[in-house]
């Protein structure tokens, strides 16, 4: 896990106006907001999940691209603090993605929160997830995790997003230039979570017993 130094280290140029440790606190935040609460779907189960999985997530792509490309324009500080905000709207277009795969498959009522934190954010901290979800062949086990597990592999996951974010911000200094780099990862990662999802769901999934902060403490060591 990257220490808070590690951080500051790398993104030395980060203006007064958010200090690190605020930027990762704000992050882990809405990271377990988002996990707390799954989105409803207007998509209906269909016939040919993977190919309708396929053009929800080229329009999710896009929107993320756009939104993001969008919020990354304002130059110097003032586009530092649209990361955040860049986050959270990203997130929602995910979140929103995740579901309406769910609903194409059939299988929106085996979304959790371990379920969305594993879609969202796999790709970003494989490491946050090790112990906790674990494949059999074509078997997810996703064991439930208690509030205290989900925040500490919220925090994981957060300080990998933070430090992204926060050396994409360097790049708030060419808002032109950055705005299209910004948007291109966007569209990436997103398309990196269709792709999380879409796996799970091909999968056969089930919950194993619940994983508290005592039991994670002694599978690490």
């Amino acid at each position: 896990m990257t220490e808070p130094n590690d951080l500051q280290a790398a993104t030395p140029n980060l203006p007064a106006v958010i200090t690190h440790d605020e930027a990762g606190n704000r992050v882990t935040r809405a990271i377990l907001d988002f996990v707390s609460q799954i989105p409803d779907s207007k998509v209906h189960s269909q016939h040919d999940p993977k190919t309708e999985a396929h053009r929800l997530a080229n329009r999710a792509a896009q929107r993320a691209a756009v939104t993001a490309g969008t919020l990354a324009l304002p130059p110097g500080p003032l586009g530092w603090l649209t990361i955040l905000p860049e986050l959270i709207s990203i997130w929602k277009i995910q979140a929103q993605l995740v579901s309406d795969i769910a609903a194409a498959y059939g299988k929106h009522a085996e979304l959790g929160r371990e379920q969305m934190l594993w879609c969202l954010f796999r790709h970003t901290s494989a490491q946050a997830f090790r112990d906790l979800v674990v494949r059999l062949g074509d078997r997810l086990i996703f064991r439930r995790l208690s509030y205290g597990v989900i925040e500490r592999v919220a925090k994981q996951i957060g300080v990998k997003v933070t430090q992204r974010a926060l050396g994409e911000g360097l790049s708030r200094w060419m808002p032109v230039i950055g705005a299209i780099g910004v948007g291109g990862y966007a569209y990436y990662d997103t398309r990196q979570v269709a792709a999380t999802t879409i796996a799970m769901l091909e999968s056969e999934i089930s919950t194993d017993e619940p994983v508290t902060q005592e039991v994670q403490a002694t599978q690490l060591h």
